[in-house]
């Protein structure tokens, strides 16, 4: 783009002194400084000076073209919109198939499983461990015959699933390469993607069994057979929307999700996969928090830096391995149990701001998740927000509809700036397990927390309903209960399954995986006939444990 234009720089000079500078003196409000989560200070008004050091084509190019600003395909939405996932879960298999049933006959065009703790931990429902949390916050998933109700029905090769998983993504996904194969789906035609990031458990969320070492080592294998074995499917989704809902600013999130990636990048390289045989097959989550602007200028920012990353510090050479595709989802932390209601209208900008970010699939949340799992009113009308904004709103007739904004450009360019300075912190100290290890993404994350919340308090950053604008008294809206009696439920069905497979069979497969752990080679096959098998996955993730052992945190996470 041009450089400084003299004529404009005059002119906004006699703006800013004969316009806006007694508007200021008049208004006490419209002098206070203004400034994103992120700390960017946002001026009163963007003008040309703001982007004039963009360069278009190497900034910015078109939509389809490197560096991906603008987008990773050349028509965005007009040649196809985004995958509409509610992430659902919940009790037992047969809940959680019907609400899929329900959810896909309302215009769902994917499915995203959420799974209970002691699957996401590696734990059986017959678990001590497990006790009081069985199907609570996601399905219980314990062995072969779960996954086949789960998935009763559905038709695995038309449809594209994600499986929020991380520490038993393998394991997870094992189950579901067999149950397409017991359906006679073949694995070329699968296509989804489990979560499998790792590193962010160590920094947001706690759900990890293995220390990181051992846990890069599955990773990089459940890549390598995935390039080779399911090619259409996604072997991990870099996730920054954990740090997002752990505290994080917006340019904190994006500079730990692409600090972990380039680990992820760098351990199968050192596995000896080529760059360009798996990072086309990367693809990242992102949150969608409040600030309208800044969260789509977010996305922006992380497919043009993803893009430079890839291209000149790893080498990739197609275009392909430079594309940052992402799923989004709304901010769970933003919605409140005061007014419920006030989630929707939340819920749809935040949707908004990631449609025209760019986002190539999107969750919404539902009103009533600050005090329960939703109920099925509200999943149906959380994708009916999506539905409106796809079919009626225009947003998606062209591709970055904002793109070129003086104001977008400008946050767009910040957040990266920010997240470079970020990237080179983690570098200094060694990367992102370093990182991690000494606690510096943890601490950076608390305190922007501990600022956010003060901000709250003092009535700096107004919540409607929370802070400002209450109600006395507010009317408890119908909530969603998980019945208690599905653990004792679960437990027994697993009992009767233990009881009527061949131990000696199932206990030579758990052997296998034992023996692949120790040995180094890849585990996933070893899943594969732990699961044929009918191992459970807590019998599986033990037989890691007697390997790999487990992860203690010299630090609290």
């Amino acid at each position: 783009m041009a450089s400084a234009d003299p004529t404009l720089e005059a002119a906004r000079r006699r703006w800013k002194e004969k316009k806006l500078a007694p508007a200021l003196e008049k208004n006490r409000q419209a002098r206070a400084a203004l400034a994103t989560g992120s700390g960017i200070e946002i001026e009163p008004c963007y003008d040309p000076g703001a982007v004039a050091e963009l360069d278009y084509l190497a900034d910015l190019g078109f939509p389809g073209d490197y560096p991906f600003t603008r987008g990773v395909q050349p028509t965005m939405y007009r040649g196809r919109l985004w995958t509409m996932r509610q992430y659902a879960g919940f009790g037992t298999a047969e809940e959680s198939n019907r609400r899929y049933h329900y959810l896909f006959e309302r215009g769902q065009t994917g499915l995203s499983v959420a799974f209970d703790l002691p699957t996401q931990m590696g734990r059986d429902a017959d678990h001590p461990r497990s006790r009081g949390e069985v199907g609570r916050v996601g399905v219980s998933i314990c062995s072969l015959a779960d996954m086949e109700t789960l998935l009763d029905g559905l038709p695995l090769d038309r449809i594209s699933t994600s499986m929020t998983i991380n520490a038993t993504a393998g394991i997870l996904l094992a189950l579901y390469l067999v149950v397409a194969e017991r359906r006679g789906v073949a694995w070329s035609k699968l296509n989804g993607t489990i979560q499998n990031d790792v590193l962010k458990e160590y920094v947001a969320r706690g759900t990890y069994i293995y220390p990181p070492g051992p846990s890069l080592r599955i990773i990089t294998d459940i890549f390598a057979f995935t390039a080779k074995e399911v090619p259409s499917w996604n072997p991990i989704s870099i996730s920054g929307y954990h740090i997002r809902e752990a505290g994080s600013t917006a340019a904190q999130e994006l500079a730990f999700t692409l600090a972990d990636a380039i680990a992820y990048v760098e351990a199968g390289l050192r596995c000896g996969l080529a760059i360009d045989g798996f990072a086309g097959r990367l693809s990242f989550f992102f949150n969608v928090h409040n600030n309208f602007f800044e969260e789509l200028a977010k996305f922006r920012a992380a497919r043009r830096l993803w893009a430079r990353i890839v291209k000149t510090r790893f080498g990739a050479r197609e275009e392909r391995s430079m594309m940052l595709r992402f799923h989004a989802q709304t901010a769970g932390s933003t919605l409140t149990a005061q007014q419920v209601d006030n989630n929707v209208v939340r819920v749809a900008l935040q949707a908004l701001a990631a449609v025209l970010g760019g986002a190539q699939s999107l969750h919404t949340n539902s009103r009533d998740e600050a005090l329960a799992l939703p109920t099925e009113s509200s999943v149906r009308l959380a994708l009916r927000t999506q539905q409106i904004i796809a079919f009626e709103s225009g947003v998606t007739d062209t591709a970055d509809p904002l793109g070129g904004s003086y104001f977008v450009e400008a946050l767009t360019t910040e957040l990266e700036r920010k997240a470079l300075d970020y990237l080179a912190r983690i570098d200094d100290l060694g990367g992102a397990v370093a990182a991690i290890e000494r606690g510096y993404m943890q601490g950076e994350i608390q305190a922007a927390a501990y600022a956010y919340q003060r901000e709250i308090e003092a009535k700096k950053r107004i919540i409607v309903g929370v802070n400002e604008f209450t109600e006395q008294a507010e009317a408890v809206p119908e909530i969603a209960r998980v019945d208690p009696r599905i653990e004792e439920s679960q437990t027994a069905r697993l009992a009767e399954l233990k009881a009527q497979r061949n131990r000696a069979a199932a206990e030579r497969a758990l052997t296998g995986v034992a023996r692949a752990a120790a040995d180094g080679s890849n585990l996933m096959p070893a899943f594969i006939e732990a699961v044929r098998a009918w191992a459970t996955l807590g019998e599986i993730s033990d037989a890691l444990r007697q390997v790999f052992g487990e992860y203690r945190p010299s630090r609290a996470l």
